[in-house]
């Protein structure tokens, strides 16, 4: 990974170009459809605003010029992921509508809990990273298909396998979920 120490004669936090204000502008739609996700009391609207986040971080991939892992995301994640989702709420014969049982009365400890969580994260990560920039224009940059690739089978490849079977036992559980029998049937 190639990273650039910048003085404050170059490009900074008080001079953002257009991709930096085009990133956090994304940023700022993906955090509403994050919450909108959390917050809706109709499951398939969260599984639909859950496709709007994810594409969401797709587009700040592409902006960092990750583009394999841009196109990962949307595969893997609003492709597989959110159409397992919506499967599994389908074959489950979850409730389609307003469901008070996607309510808790813990909302505000979960709100103080999330909240703590993400100014903890958000100050480590600008804290560790203060004055590092990330040049994201070389051939074989922090984005470039060999390097990710060359990273992903190297280190990487035990946490995929194991999200395929939590997703393969995931289908299966739905699946067997939908095919109850009614009660007091012999089994």
């Amino acid at each position: 990974m190639n990273v650039v120490h910048h003085n404050a004669a170059g490009s900074g936090f008080l001079s953002p170009t257009g991709v930096e204000i085009t990133f956090v502008l994304v940023g700022l739609v993906v955090l509403g459809a994050a919450l909108v996700t959390v917050t809706t009391r109709q499951l398939v609207h969260a599984a639909l605003w859950l496709v709007v986040a994810l594409g969401g971080i797709a587009v700040e991939y592409l902006l960092l010029t990750a583009e394999f892992i841009a196109w990962v995301q949307v595969l893997i994640y609003v492709g597989s992921v959110v159409v397992l989702l919506l499967f599994g709420l389908m074959l489950t014969k979850a409730p389609i509508g307003r469901s008070p049982d996607a309510d808790s009365e813990n909302r505000w400890v979960a709100l103080g809990v999330a909240l703590a969580a993400a100014g903890t994260l958000v100050w480590v990560v600008a804290d560790a990273f203060r004055s590092t920039w990330i040049d994201v224009h070389p051939a074989n940059g922090p984005g470039a298909t060999a390097v990710t690739g060359s990273s992903l089978f190297r280190f990487w490849v035990l946490p995929f396998e194991a999200l395929s079977v939590l997703l393969l036992a995931a289908l299966v559980g739905a699946i067997v979920l939908s095919r109850r029998r009614p009660e007091g049937r012999d089994r």
